[in-house]
This record gives C-alpha cells, sequence and structure tokens, in this order.
C-alpha cells in the first residue's frame, strides 16, 4: 500500500492525507490488480479513502484473481431520471411542480406543454450522461447522436469479449432484435424475431448475459398477481427492453426530427419508447423489478405489476398513443 500510495504521489504531485484526501481510480476494469488491492487497502490502509469507477460490463469481464467481497461499499448508477434530465437542463421549477403532484390528475397546459417538449427530448437523447451534456450545454444534436452510436459501438466492441467466442453473433443478433421485439405487439420475447428458426435453448445463455451485465432487463410474465411476486413467474414467457430509451431510440434508427413533428414520436414504433421509459422509471424507484400479466381469451394486458413492499399495483397502458404522454410525465409515488 505506502508503494502504490508513493506513486500516485509522484505521479500526481499532490499530497495525500490520510481521513482528508480522496483517492479515485477510474476504469478499473482495464486493471483486474487494481480490483484485487481494494481488499489491502480496507485491510491495511483503512484510514485512507478510496472510490472505485468503472463499467459493470468491464468489471465482470475483468477476471480479477480475487475480488474483495464485504470489503468495498458497490453503487450502481443506473441512466439519468427523467427529473435529473430536467434538473441538468435548468428545469428547476419543473422538478418542483412534478414533486408537487400527490395524485394521478391532468397536467395543467402551463406545465404540460413545456413538460411534453422536455420529455420528447429525453426520448431523444436518454439518460446516459455524455448525450445529455451535448445537449444541455451545448444544444448539438449531431453531437449528441455520434455520443450515443459511440457507446451503441464500445457495446458491441465489448459482446467479442464474451467469454465464449462463439456466443458473440448470438450476443449482437439479440442485441439488435430489441428495437423489432418492443415494435411489434408481441405478449414475449420472441426468438424467431432474432433468427429465422432460432430455438430458445440455442439463444437463451447470450441473451442472460445481457441481462447480468444489466445492457438489458428482463421482465417476467406473471401467472397471478400474489405475494410474493417472483413465485409467480412464468419463466418461459418474459419480454426484454433496452437500459436506456435514448439508446433503444438510436438503435432503432429513429432520426431525431420526429421530436418537432407534433406526437409523432408517440405514435410511431407503437409505444416503445414510452414503454422503455416507464420500465426504466420504475427501475429507479422500487427494489423489485417489475413484472406483466396477460391472457388470450378474453384478451387482456397489463403491462406492468409493481410490487411495494407487501402490496401489488397494476400500471396498463391503455392506448399506447398521446395519452401516454401525460401518463409518462405523472410522478409515480
Amino acid at each position: 500500500m505506502d508503494r502504490i500510495l508513493q506513486n500516485l504521489i509522484l505521479a500526481s504531485g499532490q499530497k495525500i492525507v490520510p481521513e482528508k484526501t480522496l483517492i479515485i481510480f477510474d476504469e478499473i476494469q482495464d486493471s483486474p490488480n487494481v480490483i484485487n488491492a481494494m481488499k489491502y487497502f480496507c485491510e491495511n490502509a483503512p484510514q485512507y479513502h478510496i472510490a472505485c469507477a468503472g463499467s459493470l460490463l468491464g468489471i465482470a469481464l475483468a477476471k480479477p484473481s480475487s475480488f474483495p467481497v464485504g470489503k468495498v461499499n458497490f453503487m450502481q448508477i443506473d441512466p439519468m431520471t427523467f427529473i435529473e434530465f430536467l434538473l441538468a437542463n435548468g428545469d428547476d421549477n419543473l422538478v418542483q411542480y412534478l414533486d408537487s403532484i400527490n395524485k394521478i390528475e391532468p397536467i395543467h397546459d402551463p406545465f404540460f406543454n413545456p413538460l411534453c417538449e422536455k420529455l420528447k427530448m429525453y426520448y431523444v437523447t436518454g439518460g446516459m450522461p455524455e448525450p445529455v451534456l451535448m445537449w444541455t450545454e451545448a444544444r448539438d444534436v449531431n453531437a449528441m447522436q455520434e455520443s450515443l452510436s459511440g457507446i451503441i459501438g464500445a457495446y458491441e466492441r465489448y459482446f467479442a469479449k464474451h467469454p465464449n467466442i462463439y456466443e458473440f453473433p448470438k450476443i449482437s443478433m439479440i442485441w439488435k432484435s430489441i428495437p423489432s421485439q418492443l415494435a411489434k405487439e408481441n405478449k414475449k420475447f420472441i426468438y424467431k424475431v432474432v433468427k429465422e428458426g432460432a430455438r430458445a435453448r440455442e439463444y437463451e445463455d447470450a441473451l442472460q448475459w445481457l441481462v447480468d451485465v444489466r445492457l438489458v432487463h428482463k421482465v417476467y410474465r406473471s401467472s397471478a398477481p400474489y405475494l410474493p411476486i417472483a413465485a409467480y413467474d412464468d419463466i418461459s414467457a418474459f419480454k426484454i427492453y433496452l437500459v436506456d430509451v435514448g439508446l433503444l431510440r438510436r438503435l432503432a434508427q429513429l432520426a431525431p426530427t420526429a421530436f418537432g413533428e407534433g406526437n409523432r414520436l408517440f405514435t410511431e414504433f407503437k409505444g416503445a419508447l414510452t414503454e422503455n421509459y416507464i420500465l426504466q422509471t420504475l427501475l429507479t424507484q422500487f427494489e423489485v423489478i417489475p413484472r406483466y400479466w396477460n391472457q388470450n381469451n378474453p384478451p387482456y394486458e397489463v403491462d406492468f405489476l409493481i410490487q411495494k413492499e407487501n402490496d401489488i399495483f397494476p400500471i396498463f397502458l391503455a392506448d399506447k398513443t398521446s395519452y401516454l404522454i401525460e401518463l409518462a410525465l405523472q410522478n409515480i409515488k
């Protein structure tokens, strides 16, 4: 530990004062030895405060020789929420208004109209920090587009690092099929959308890898709305959603010009953006991952079931068009 600290002092030209200096190791997935070192900092040099940052995908692939179990605290950082997007855009007054809502009711026009426009823009940028920065500070749509493309490209390059190289094509095909899966009114994930003739046993490991690294979210169909909700999962039926609505828009190659075309952004793509957005919002507010429920005869569907403590609530997206604009703006308590 003394050698590492001495080298940090020499490299940075800054003093490292115990109990005073915060040491940050960034991109730790590029150096598994840094992950190993956290154990020894905790045991032998606890007077130094250390934070590490890295992608879950990279850390999962880093394969350190050991892991500091019980020696570190983890914080999962998800894409920015719509509220955080508003704050980044300087719309504190709109955030205060949303915070004041304590029941579902029509939003007054002086707030609805600007919130509607901001929500559309959030669908365009998503919640990844760099694309949001490109919009909120520079208002540069091209830079925002390039940033989203860069993130998608980086993810796709990481697919090649899968431990089993033969899984790479399957992971890539599942990833690129997500817009089609959401655009169709499927009652569950369809492997044949990935590739004609594809079967679950051939692709389920590749899909689970995407879920494990949190690039996609898997939402199971519930056989009954009882507690605990996880006990009634139908593991043969599920839907998948992308980690971020902006990445979904970019992956679907929906141009930002749809932002200026009235409600077209909400009526095309069959509500997929809103459905992905609502799941993305729910995941940050509830400990239990939402489920969905449906039956064929007669045909009914509840888009999301959420468990809050010992209660279950349904979220039903009756009309995935303009009605969702207002529903999506409601502050879910």
